[in-house]
């Protein structure tokens, strides 16, 4: 098998279990916290507080954990190592966060804090040492498209087998083992040991192209500061994927309680996920087709034109599956463009921070994908959070008990604020990134003549 498309297939596969167990935390946490373990409004207002805290605090270690894996080497290279450091200890902190321990108030959220904290610290070092390996499988942006297109596509099967399935295999497991918490702590182990299965592939699979790049000194806290000042184009991608992550992980936060809640059948959910796993996987496979029709910046605005329509249709949609569906389609379409066409931004970065800074430091320029999706995810989850608690839908037990107050209020932070957020990074991005293709191949060049890196590149 050739090693390019070796490397695609393995390295893509490796991602199905890491984001079946990211998205068993990401999105469904704060839903077993107050609707599984019933968490009181003090308590949530606590958990809130933590969560949002433990993020920010966590993806400010990102980049020191980039830095750490830059330094790696040895016989199995800089990024697998930390693959399985990562995978293993991320699912050993992850596992008992689903589990009922029968606590007081006081003690339940110490040993949360510690545990969230130690999941966070883990997983992001697994995603760091996992997508930096993207820029070293190859430099070309066509290839790097084909592999990041794959592994997203594989990303969103994990994803979306547990967004469709969490519900139906819940609702199965309490009836076979008679306790919904009871159920959900199987579907958390099962989603750890899934995740460690599929990263097996990556680990035994990919094979990296060590030796096309000059070989260079150590990373340390100098380098980030350097990088930060040095590389304005990562500086500008970096505040562009973060205004996108907030809105995107805060509409995808309110899922399972705006049908619930809003429309009223949580059983409907499922379909719902489903239509949004096809308009990503779809979007996903004919990416490197409009690729080759369109340049980056006009594919970003059609994916911002979709998502702008998206959400105005969600809005306005009365409570029903086909136009939610229609809105969905149009609203995740969109928004899978745009998350691998971040992804390209990211990765071209590498190159560009090398011949600036001459310096090629793919961990440390990829530790901000983590520290985005944690920053993000802080903001977003104190968005969901504080909207159930001040509109009632924490303290209900059903749509009857929410005033339409309380559902308009979850709406404008479901749609209106994620648009307003997403709309922002790409103006940022519009105003602010030069990187196009023209002068990525013209980075590439001037690498090769200097000696940066070898001609014999994939």
């Amino acid at each position: 098998m050739p090693q390019t498309r070796r490397n695609k297939i393995f390295f893509g596969l490796g991602t199905i279990g890491r984001d079946m167990f990211y998205t068993t935390v990401a999105t469904y946490l704060i839903y077993y916290l107050t609707d599984i373990l019933d968490l009181s409004d003090a308590t949530m207002w606590w958990m809130t507080l933590i969560l949002t805290v433990l993020r920010i605090f966590d993806a400010l270690n990102d980049p020191v954990m980039g830095m750490v894996v830059d330094n790696a080497g040895g016989k199995f290279g800089k990024f697998k190592p930390m693959i399985v450091l990562g995978a293993l200890l991320g699912a050993a902190f992850m596992v008992p966060m689903f589990m009922d321990f029968g606590l007081g108030q006081t003690a339940y959220l110490l040993l949360f804090t510690f545990l969230y904290l130690g999941w966070d610290i883990f997983f992001g070092a697994n995603d760091i040492a996992y997508w930096s390996m993207l820029p070293a499988l190859s430099v070309h942006p066509a290839e790097r498209e084909k592999i990041g297109a794959f592994a997203r596509i594989c990303a969103n099967i994990g994803m979306y087998a547990v967004v469709v399935g969490i519900l139906p295999v819940t609702g199965m497991l309490t009836q076979a083992l008679g306790s919904a918490k009871q159920a959900w702590f199987v579907f958390a182990l099962g989603t750890a040991v899934l995740m460690l299965l599929f990263q097996m592939f990556t680990v035994a699979g990919v094979r990296e192209q060590r030796n096309v790049f000059k070989k260079e000194e150590k990373s340390g806290l100098r380098d980030l500061v350097v990088l930060l000042r040095g590389n304005d184009q990562l500086r500008y991608t970096i505040i562009s994927m973060g205004m996108f992550m907030i809105g995107y992980v805060t509409t995808t936060g309110f899922g399972v309680h705006f049908f619930k809640y809003a429309f009223g059948d949580e059983g409907k959910y499922p379909v719902f996920a489903g239509v949004l796993g096809i308009a990503q996987l779809s979007a996903l496979l004919v990416f490197p087709l409009l690729s080759r029709r369109l340049e980056r910046s006009r594919l970003y605005c059609l994916s911002m034109l979709l998502v702008v329509a998206g959400y105005l249709v969600f809005f306005f949609s009365p409570m029903n599956i086909l136009p939610l569906g229609i809105a969905g389609f149009l609203l995740f379409t969109g928004q899978a463009f745009i998350q691998l066409l971040m992804l390209m931004f990211l990765a071209d970065c590498v190159e560009y921070g090398q011949w600036k800074l001459n310096k090629r430091q793919e961990s440390l320029t990829f530790s901000f994908q983590p520290l985005i999706n944690k920053i993000g995810g802080a903001v977003s989850s104190g968005i969901v959070s504080a909207t159930l608690i001040l509109s009632g839908i924490n303290a209900a037990r059903s749509a009857q008990e929410v005033t339409a107050k309380g559902i308009l209020m979850m709406k404008v932070s479901m749609l209106v604020l994620p648009l307003l957020f997403i709309l922002a990074g790409f103006l940022i991005y519009k105003r602010f990134y030069r990187l196009d293709a023209a002068l990525h191949a013209k980075i590439l060049k001037e690498l090769m003549a200097r000696g940066d890196l070898s001609e014999d590149v994939v």
